[in-house]
């Protein structure tokens, strides 16, 4: 009896060094495959860290060498980020004798040729026939997430008037510095929202918030009856977006820009000091699609078709795998 063709993924790798950005970039495509998954992490020490991604990976994670994140057996579809885990993929591809079909999301630095099929948004330059390109980055939240978070009952998020603003708030970067004058900035235009339209606020800050600026909001959200993360299991980003009427984000961050455009509903952004052509781009194609506004400025409340990336990139690694699969058979 001959066994049928299998063009469904069974197994999935997520492979990165560990930076949080990518980790959930990885996840959230990984996650809309619906199929198990699991996160490997490398960690590869000097000299071999300095050639990266071109190569060539460190040999104390090489397979058969204690735990190994290459250790078989090899997935049926490996999905990796950042620029160290460029190399070990390829490695993958070839220790697999093909047989695993990789995805490398944002630009490997190495050409088309780094993976099967390669994501970048459209502010990045790559192109070619395995290369998909969408307006925003991919993330852990799906509209189906975001309509059962939306549904959830949370009473302290539920008992916040309308209309309720998530804000996102980054930090220092390599192209973006918070000053002083950014900082008070962006604060005395939360507190005229607050003031003028009656808005409440959900403010979550990141691990590269500068302190001063971090202490603001807290005390904005303190003295306002607004609600401020501080840091503590779990994260409620998620619940922040679904319920949300409009979106202040900050613009360090592609990220967290394209998660508030999946929602649909306006987001405003705050530019703090520098900047970067890439970015300038990313945020200039959202302006033309009506899902950005300036901030401070007027708050808007108007909504748009949601843009996500996340199914179109699922969409396509599982219709490249299926033909990688049917081709290999017909071989």
């Amino acid at each position: 009896m001959t066994r049928p063709l299998e063009t469904s993924p069974s197994s999935v790798w997520i492979l990165t060094d560990g930076k949080a950005g990518d980790l959930a970039q990885c996840t959230g495509v990984a996650e809309a495959l619906n199929c198990p998954y699991e996160a490997r992490q490398v960690a590869p020490r000097a000299p071999f860290s300095w050639w990266l991604p071109f190569g060539p990976t460190d040999p104390r994670e090489w397979e058969g060498r204690p735990d190994s994140p290459l250790a078989p057996p090899y997935p049926d579809i490996a999905i990796a980020s950042g620029r160290r885990a460029a190399a070990y993929l390829r490695r993958i591809k070839r220790r697999s004798r093909g047989q695993t079909f990789t995805v490398f999301l944002k630009d490997p630095r190495t050409g088309p040729n780094a993976a099967d099929l390669i994501w970048v948004p459209e502010h990045d330059r790559l192109r070619g026939r395995n290369v998909l390109v969408t307006p925003t980055s991919p993330h852990r939240f799906p509209a189906a997430v975001l309509a059962s978070l939306r549904a959830r009952k949370v009473p302290e998020i539920d008992a916040l008037s309308h209309p309720r603003i998530a804000v996102l708030v980054g930090g220092d970067s390599r192209h973006h510095t918070f000053t002083e004058d950014d900082q008070n900035r962006l604060l005395n235009g939360l507190r005229r929202v607050a003031r003028d339209d009656g808005a409440s606020f959900m403010i979550t800050a990141s691990r590269r918030t500068p302190p001063g600026l971090a202490y603001g909001l807290a005390s904005l959200a303190k003295s306002g009856g607004h609600l401020y993360w501080t840091g503590e299991s779990p994260n409620p980003l998620g619940l922040y977006l679904a319920k949300a009427d409009a979106i202040v984000a900050t613009a360090d961050s592609t990220n967290m820009i394209g998660e508030a455009a999946g929602t649909g509903k306006p987001v405003h952004v705050f530019h703090p000091g520098g900047g970067h052509r890439k970015i300038t781009r990313f945020l200039d194609n959202l302006q033309r699609l009506g899902v950005t506004h300036p901030f401070p400025g007027p708050l808007k409340t108007t909504t748009y078709e949601p843009i996500d990336a996340t199914p179109v990139i699922a969409k396509r690694i599982l219709a490249d795998f299926a033909a990688l699969r049917l081709q290999d058979k017909k071989a």
